[in-house]
């Protein structure tokens, strides 16, 4: 008897080195409600098909999945829902560049100025003649400043509680080495504080879990390099969109970033995002430039009698 394998088709690309996997074809349908809405329909029918997606043997702990979905708005080009290993994101910096980059492939754009649909509202995203993609994400702020929590084996540590998408605690002194040789301790110095964050109860607004962990150090080829810890244990290769949003929201306030003034970001690998921030009716609108390459056009086979069809949880 031949098998009814379920096939979902996707476009792989990268931005600054981070994975993008978008989903194009063969997921089941979410309804016609708001992005936030249809997320919930995915959190709680399809999570399975998540860590289908972006979990081993398909995956790997870096790869972002981008569900891409007809808008409720009309007036946007595309709705997207963004996920990893660990669960679901609000917003995704490099993964909208990555999805510009991906409609382009598909001949779905050209360049020109589109909006996107996003679980946390709307970001307009620029596609230039030189591929690069200028995104205005959704208004960032810092919620908390100078927040001091003891961390085991390291001490006392200094950060920002911020929102830029996602949500961010950013710590510029430490006495970290920001290169890759160092990747381990850094990831242990990061779910340390992380871990510390969620014991002590300090959370974002709302009570909304502080799940990225992000430190800075000056360097020479740009205004700041960083490290960014994501909730699924794993580390940005990019610079990171709503890092790099919650970053320049914190200098905007601290009067060290001037409106329309160029911030360049380097993420730990050596990739660059370009930010500036304009202010709309007292809102910090952070806007990131990047590209985005394609990488692989596949089709993943999702085969029930495999013990490992929906990923090694």
């Amino acid at each position: 008897m031949k098998k009814d394998f379920q096939k979902i088709r996707v476009i792989d690309s990268h931005t600054g080195g981070e994975p993008t996997r978008v989903v194009i074809e063969g997921f089941p349908d979410l309804g016609n409600g708001t992005m936030a809405e249809r997320l919930e329909v995915f959190k709680s029918d399809f999570d399975n098909l998540r860590s289908a997606i972006v979990k081993e043997p398909r995956g790997h702990t870096a790869v972002i999945g981008a569900l891409l979905c007809e808008p409720s708005d009309k007036n946007c080009i595309a709705g997207v829902i963004f996920f990893d290993n660990a669960g679901y994101l609000g917003m995704c910096g490099h993964g909208t560049i990555g999805l510009v980059r991906t409609l382009e492939y598909l001949g779905k754009i050209k360049t020109g100025k589109y909006k996107i649909e996003t679980p946390v509202g709307i970001v307009e995203a620029e596609l230039d003649e030189n591929d690069f993609v200028t995104i205005e994400n959704v208004p960032s702020y810092r919620y908390k400043k100078d927040v001091e929590v003891e961390v085991k084996s390291y001490g006392k540590i200094t950060g920002d509680i911020a929102w830029g998408g996602n949500w961010f605690f950013l710590i510029q002194e430490h006495s970290f080495e920001l290169k890759l040789e160092n990747l381990e301790e850094l990831k242990r110095f990061t779910i340390s504080v992380r871990e510390t964050l969620n014991k002590n109860e300090i959370t974002g607004k709302n009570g909304h879990e502080v799940d990225h962990i992000e430190i800075f150090s000056p360097t020479e080829k740009a205004d700041s390099k960083n490290f960014v810890l994501c909730p699924g244990h794993e580390y940005d290769r990019s610079p990171c969109g709503t890092g790099t949003s919650a970053k320049l929201a914190c200098l905007y306030e601290d009067g060290k970033l001037k409106e329309g003034e160029t911030w360049k970001q380097m993420s730990i690998i050596g990739s660059i995002f370009e930010g500036k921030v304009r202010i709309d009716n007292g809102k910090i609108i952070p806007i990131i430039k990047g590209n985005a390459f394609i990488t692989a056009e596949s089709e993943l086979i999702l085969d029930k009698d495999d013990t490992f069809c929906f990923g090694i949880r």
